[in-house]
């Protein structure tokens, strides 16, 4: 029965280099996927093609490029360490597959499959459930399987807000810091999703709260100590609130010139929490008048972080 478990850790993915044309074909794909853009196609793809991916392509290759490592995308490094420390303490093969650009999810599905897997254990690194992120995994790895003539044991796992290792890892994490600079506020930010998918039902925004309500739980913080805000929308739609830069620049009007900032949601750092946060949410939040400023790294493959994986994987 030697490698018959194998493990599919999968994330959202990222381009190939921080180059407009790169950039361009990632947007594509991810903005394409009918899960994370809800809007008739008819009414999307012309907004898509003829004002996003032209203007948007260029500006998100800039943002890239602050951030883009000797070893490429920090979230494609992270994961793939991740991956790594996975396999090395589980001894099962463990197949690493982005859901929009390299490595693909087919490619890694098709990397188990050589090896004769007969029950994969798919884990998405998203903490909390959304349609537009664990859905959407779900419709991939679906796609994939369909062509094959042997389908083998699919075990997913579809959240883990509560689960008492991540908010332990999270807390952890949190300590140290404020063990070396405590600070006057914690923003706990999450990347948000437009109001009406939860108001179709997505449990989303349930999930982050809960996530946030057990942190504050166990850290013994008061209302006062912290704030649950919401980062990284698109467009003119109304998005769950309260937004992440609008807080950094209303802070400092109340008085509240040290925070610092978590991003519980994302399970390594990319994009969106170095660039987004660290760099220009710092610069946001200084402009306005803040002084001490300090992000929190993601768990990325930290011991904590590694520890709950196997023991979700493991229980599954």
């Amino acid at each position: 029965m030697e490698n018959k478990i194998g493990v599919l850790l999968t994330n959202i993915g990222t381009p190939d280099s921080p180059t407009p044309s790169a950039t361009r074909r990632y947007l594509k794909q991810f903005l394409s996927d009918r899960r994370v853009v809800e809007i008739p196609r008819a009414l999307w793809l012309p907004i898509l093609y003829g004002f996003i991916l032209p203007c948007r392509s260029t500006k998100s290759a800039r943002l890239y490029q602050k951030i883009w490592t000797e070893e490429g995308s920090p979230l494609l490094m992270h994961s793939r360490q991740l991956r790594k420390a996975l396999a090395d303490t589980l001894n099962i093969p463990v197949a690493l597959g982005m859901h929009y650009g390299h490595p693909s999810i087919p490619h890694a599905l098709e990397e188990l499959k050589k090896k004769n897997i007969q029950k994969i254990i798919v884990l998405p690194l998203y903490p909390q459930y959304s349609a537009t992120t664990t859905a959407a995994t779900f419709d991939a790895v679906s796609a994939v399987l369909k062509n094959w003539r042997v389908i083998p044991d699919i075990q997913m796992i579809t959240d883990y807000a509560d689960h008492p290792l991540y908010i332990k890892a999270l807390a952890d994490s949190i300590q140290t810091a404020y063990d070396q600079h405590p600070s006057k506020k914690l923003i706990f930010s999450f990347h948000s999703i437009p109001k009406k998918y939860v108001a179709s039902g997505d449990p989303y925004q349930s999930r982050c709260e809960k996530t946030v309500s057990l942190l504050a739980e166990r850290l013994n913080l008061t209302e006062k100590d912290y704030a649950l805000t919401y980062q990284s929308r698109l467009g003119r739609a109304k998005w769950l609130q309260p937004y992440t830069d609008k807080t950094f620049h209303a802070l400092p009007k109340k008085g509240i010139t040290d925070i610092s900032v978590m991003c519980p949601g994302f399970a390594v750092d990319c994009l969106e929490t170095l660039e987004e946060i660290a760099i220009r949410g710092k610069e946001q939040f200084f402009k306005a008048g803040g002084k001490n400023f300090r992000y929190i790294p993601a768990l990325n493959d930290c011991k904590r972080h590694v520890e709950l994986l196997v023991d979700l994987i493991r229980n599954n």
